[in-house]
């Protein structure tokens, strides 16, 4: 009878760190970044472990959840913060290709437009969910870019704060997307995503943008579908793969004048145009969308429909005149 392996004892929190802190001296950063990094990281924060347990199930619908997010309050921010800051919006489009109003999009729904963009330490909350094993080598990734932030001098421990899963700034950047997307578009010497609106704004163009944002096309359109054409679309069209949940429920895409054919119609109600452009359909509760090629760059942000919508939705909502109708009013 073969003997029993013996048990691996996993390594306390103060030996893991150990490791961390000789892992970040052979990286390359700077001992006394290191030394004020952990300074206070005595034991994981159990707060950050329940949230990243406890994450809320998406039971809402697309329709409901937008309804229930773009509130009168949230878009009248909006659109006194796209007013104000309108100039450099336009700025910053003109540049990176990506409109205005999608710019602004991102920036209210990730920071109610700079109201609130996290206040949890980002290196404690790393440091945290390095450690806990549910995915750990993906947030212990992201700890290293964090101290690499630090080790540049881009900005100091104490501001160095955000989301409780390490998401910075008012962009809500991971540390590795900061590292590759953050831009200085103000010329201060420093690429600032937590007070800075030029930056902020040029780091969200710069994100979409080398997620395949094509300047100039726009991100889709709503459609109209008669149910029984619907019902049909859904039981024969393949739907796309990927890693992506939100593309797994849209369809292969097809040119327009494909669309066209299998009975898809503008909202109006008038043919879609006889285009090569394609698009994949996706569908809520009652509403139907065709998306390009540039809703893949905002599904890289966040891979939520709900989320890309919500984001498109309140763009349109905050850069037209208040009497205006859009999508999913």
């Amino acid at each position: 009878m073969l003997a029993a392996a013996p048990a691996v004892i996993a390594p306390s929190f103060a030996e893991w760190l150990d490791g961390v802190r000789a892992e970040a001296v052979q990286r390359g950063i700077r001992q006394e970044v290191i030394d004020a990094a952990f300074a206070d990281a005595t034991e994981p924060l159990q707060v950050v472990i329940e949230r990243d347990r406890a994450q809320a199930e998406k039971v809402l619908s697309l329709e409901d959840y937008i309804r229930r997010h773009l509130t009168a309050t949230l878009v009248k921010r909006g659109r006194d913060a796209y007013g104000k800051y309108q100039p450099l919006l336009q700025q910053v489009s003109e540049k990176y290709g990506v409109p205005a109003r999608i710019i602004a999009g991102i920036w209210g729904v990730e920071s109610n437009f700079g109201g609130f963009s996290g206040v949890r330490p980002t290196i404690r909350a790393l440091t945290t969910l390095a450690w806990d094993p549910r995915r750990a080598e993906f947030f212990r990734a992201e700890l290293f870019d964090a101290l690499e932030i630090l080790n540049r001098g881009d900005i100091d421990l104490s501001r160095l704060k955000g989301s409780w899963a390490g998401a910075m700034g008012q962009p809500q950047f991971m540390p590795s997307s900061y590292l590759e997307y953050a831009e200085d578009f103000d010329g201060d010497g420093r690429r600032d995503i937590w007070t800075s609106p030029a930056d902020i704004f040029a780091s969200i163009a710069n994100y979409l943008r080398g997620h395949g944002w094509v300047a100039g096309s726009n991100w889709g359109r709503e459609v109209k579908i008669p149910k029984d054409v619907a019902d049909h679309l859904e039981a024969t069209l393949d739907k796309r793969t990927g890693g992506c949940s939100a593309t797994r429920n849209m369809t292969v895409p097809l040119p327009l004048s494909e669309w066209r054919k299998l009975g898809v119609r503008s909202l109006d109600g008038t043919p879609l145009p006889a285009s090569d452009q394609k698009a994949s359909l996706f569908s809520g509760t009652t509403r139907h969308f065709l998306a390009y090629s540039n809703y893949d760059a905002l599904l890289e942000y966040n891979c939520s429909n709900s989320y890309a919508l919500s984001v498109i939705t309140l763009g349109e909502r905050i850069s037209r005149p208040p009497t205006a109708k859009g999508l999913l009013d």
